[in-house]
């Protein structure tokens, strides 16, 4: 079976309380870029196996989130036979896209179909959540309002047609730790769903991710390629997540406004 996980963006993002767990109530809307994925394969073997390609991948296959999808996977299935998995990463790590919960998500999905579930089993999102805060949003895989840690999601209604999304990669690898370590916590005035019912073109002084305030000053480079993206014509630009990718979105060539 073959699959191909892609990336989110967070339209928005907004830390609006620290949980007495440690962990931040979050305020984001993500939304799936198909356009940028991964490749995984799953295969019936003799004995299970992760080989990843695409990356120079240094990390034990147990500390991949494909190897612990699969493993949470067989604590409700315990006769699912030996899996040899095949990850070709084109999402780049730490860049706030959610590449590795994506593989993750996609992982159990197809085991779920393997195994004769629904895709997007009700069992398949207490999983999801054991492994990642967004990891939730790539069982079902389609706009979500997410709060919580971003693992309580709302369905949206909500599109970008007309208009196209391009990514800026600085190249920083930034830790999610990292990235809490400065943040602060606000309650904005509008949610994010009132800014996203305003067009993209007057979300600039509207829409915030809170990442930024803390990470731009630590990483000048961020704060210049979203210049640069407004610089090529973006109606609207951002930083993904906890970074460090950035986001345009541009109008495509011929829609109207």
């Amino acid at each position: 079976m073959l699959r191909f996980p892609h990336a989110k963006i967070n339209l928005g993002l907004r830390v609006v309380a620290k949980r007495p767990d440690g962990f931040h109530d979050l305020e984001t809307c993500f939304f799936p870029v198909p356009d940028l994925c991964d490749a995984l394969e799953m295969l019936e073997a003799e004995t299970s196996d992760l080989t990843v390609y695409g990356v120079n991948w240094t990390e034990s296959k147990e500390s991949n989130l494909v190897w612990k999808a699969m493993e949470l996977f067989r604590e409700a299935e315990p006769s699912l036979p030996p899996l040899h998995w095949h990850l070709l990463k084109r999402i780049p790590s730490g860049a706030g896209l959610g590449g590795g919960s994506s593989d993750a998500a996609f992982a159990l999905r197809m085991m779920a179909v393997f195994r004769g579930w629904k895709e997007n089993d009700e069992r398949l999102y207490a999983m999801a959540a054991k492994l990642g805060s967004d990891c939730s949003f790539f069982i079902q895989d389609k706009p979500m309002l997410g709060s919580g840690r971003g693992e309580i999601l709302h369905p949206m209604e909500f599109s970008l047609e007309g208009y196209e999304i391009r990514f800026a990669f600085p190249g920083i690898h930034i830790s999610t730790a990292k990235a809490f370590s400065g943040i602060s916590v606000s309650r904005p005035a509008k949610t994010i769903q009132e800014i996203l019912a305003l067009p993209p073109e007057e979300w600039r002084n509207h829409l915030y991710n809170d990442f930024e305030n803390s990470l731009f000053p630590l990483y000048p480079e961020l704060a210049a390629a979203k210049e640069k993206l407004y610089a090529d014509g973006a109606v609207y630009a951002s930083m993904s997540g906890s970074g460090s990718a950035l986001y345009g979105i541009f109008r495509k060539v011929g829609s109207q406004k």
